[in-house]
């Protein structure tokens, strides 16, 4: 089984999981190349697959078979565990749990060619609503915190399979990095009465040096300190503490505008390997005044090195204001 694990001097919790050594290894060093052979994600082969948990289906086809156009099943080498209790014990200084947890993939689409660039708009929004569902749905486990939702596109950052699919796992804690988030907005928030990010997006707005581009709901900037080259940020508009909370008019914007960017980033940079990862409010507090959810995006462009691990500080070759700039001038 695997195992939760507590750094006792930064509070970091790392994830032990023997079972993840058994994924395939898809890839050759070129992403774009594509290759014969088989793939479970493709249709066709869904009884490869673990049972299907979610699907949006075309009416009269059948669970596990043919006719979907989005489809989320449990991850088959997952980095935790659904079954058990969370366990928490000591080990003398140090602190462990089960591994307990949720894996899932969610499989944008049966087209094995696709990517989430040239998906179809309502794709795209079903895809956002597939991940509402199985948010809400897993926020029902109480033991549970948090899920976090992300995708990783290319070899470069981390996809062992080339079909266009999301992840997202369900944890019993809530991630350090998203904690400092909430931490450093509720100070703000504390300090001044207002949330931060919505401070942010009244601010990059008014002046646009760092906007991308703009909806009437959602807008898409490079952050003032970005850790990487063409980061990309995407947050509502309004206020909205977190991802769940949005509404059908929310999730149909909020899909033109990802892949709006999407596609400037692969014109811009020759279809980069990317991550992005949506942070959102933990489930025990999922309504506040303080936190805003939103979703951030990184190109693999360069790689993190020594002085980065070592010392938490991020070298970016590229000014925000320069990479907000380029994006925003591609011509679609």
């Amino acid at each position: 089984m695997p195992e939760l694990r507590k750094d006792p001097i930064t509070g970091r919790w790392v994830i032990i999981s023997s079972e993840r050594g058994k994924r395939p290894n898809e890839f050759p060093d070129q992403r774009n190349k594509k290759r014969t052979g088989f793939c479970p994600f493709c249709a066709g082969n869904e009884r490869t697959t673990p049972h299907e948990i979610l699907a949006y289906r075309d009416a009269g086809t059948a669970v596990d078979g043919p006719g979907w156009r989005l489809r989320t099943v449990p991850n088959k080498f997952p980095a935790l565990q659904i079954e058990g209790d969370l366990n928490k014990q000591g080990e003398g200084i140090f602190d462990k749990m089960s591994g307990i947890g949720a894996h899932e993939v969610i499989i944008e689409s049966p087209d094995h060619e696709a990517t989430l660039s040239t998906l179809p708009a309502r794709a795209m929004e079903e895809m956002l609503w597939a991940y509402r569902d199985r948010m809400e749905d897993l926020k029902r486990d109480r033991r549970f915190q948090y899920t976090l939702i992300f995708k990783n596109e290319g070899i470069n950052a981390g996809a062992t399979l080339e079909h266009t699919h999301s992840q997202l796992i369900a944890l019993p804690i809530v991630p350090i990095q998203v904690q400092e988030e909430i931490d450093g907005c509720k100070r703000h928030y504390e300090l001044k009465e207002r949330c931060i990010f919505c401070d942010i997006v009244r601010q990059e707005v008014q002046t646009a040096t760092r906007v991308v581009i703009e909806t009437p709901l959602f807008v898409a900037l490079a952050p003032y300190a970005p850790r990487f080259p063409f980061e990309t940020w995407i947050m509502p508009k309004r206020h909205l503490s977190c991802y769940s909370c949005s509404t059908n008019d929310d999730f149909r914007d909020l899909a033109a505008l990802l892949q709006n960017v999407l596609r400037r980033i692969d014109r811009a940079l020759s279809n980069p390997p990317y991550n992005y990862v949506i942070h959102t409010s933990p489930f025990r507090d999922e309504r506040n005044e303080y936190y805003h959810w939103h979703i951030e995006l990184m190109p693999k462009l360069t790689n993190v090195a020594g002085f980065e691990w070592g010392s938490g500080f991020y070298i970016n070759p590229t000014p925000p204001e320069d990479a907000a700039k380029f994006l925003r001038e591609i011509k679609l």
